[in-house]
């Protein structure tokens, strides 16, 4: 069974634009279709409503610019899409069940962490990796396009 194409784009407009801000009504207007239809279509494909997805890919993406950069918070969440720095502690906080500033010292450091926070972030990026995987084949399960071809009769 193949991926949905209208799911496969969306998931590739939010990659692509992961830091911009990304609503339904944009995607709804982007892709022609109902607002209601690709929430209910996405959900049905993903298991996750669009905001739960959206956030978490941005949780992700914000967890390597933090094992990667030298940044700080502040950057890492506008870069990551956060326009406020209070839902991206607090939709962090949610995810990985520590606060930013908790899993920043933990990743580049190793120290200053109690061994349940060790535990909430480690069992949290395997779920984000998970997410990211499964985004990854579900993309590859896409049905190739194939261009309608016209045949050719000269003999009839």
């Amino acid at each position: 069974m193949y991926s949905n194409n209208l799911v496969c784009d969306i998931l590739v407009y939010i990659d692509d634009n992961l830091s911009d801000k990304i609503t339904i009504e944009n995607l709804s207007d982007r892709f022609f279709y109902n607002r209601y239809y690709i929430m209910k279509l996405f959900k049905k494909e993903i298991g996750l409503t669009l905001i739960e997805y959206i956030n978490r890919i941005r949780i992700y993406y914000s967890i390597t610019l933090i094992k990667e950069t030298s940044n700080n918070l502040l950057n890492i969440a506008f870069k990551s899409g956060f326009y406020s720095i209070e839902y991206f502690s607090e939709t962090f906080k949610s995810i990985v069940g520590v606060n930013p500033q908790v899993a920043k010292n933990y990743l580049k450091n190793k120290k200053n962490i109690k061994e349940n926070q060790i535990e909430s972030i480690n069992d949290s990026l395997v779920n984000l990796y998970m997410l990211k995987s499964f985004k990854e084949h579900y993309l590859l399960n896409r049905k190739p396009n194939v261009l309608p071809t016209k045949k050719l009769t000269i003999f009839k």
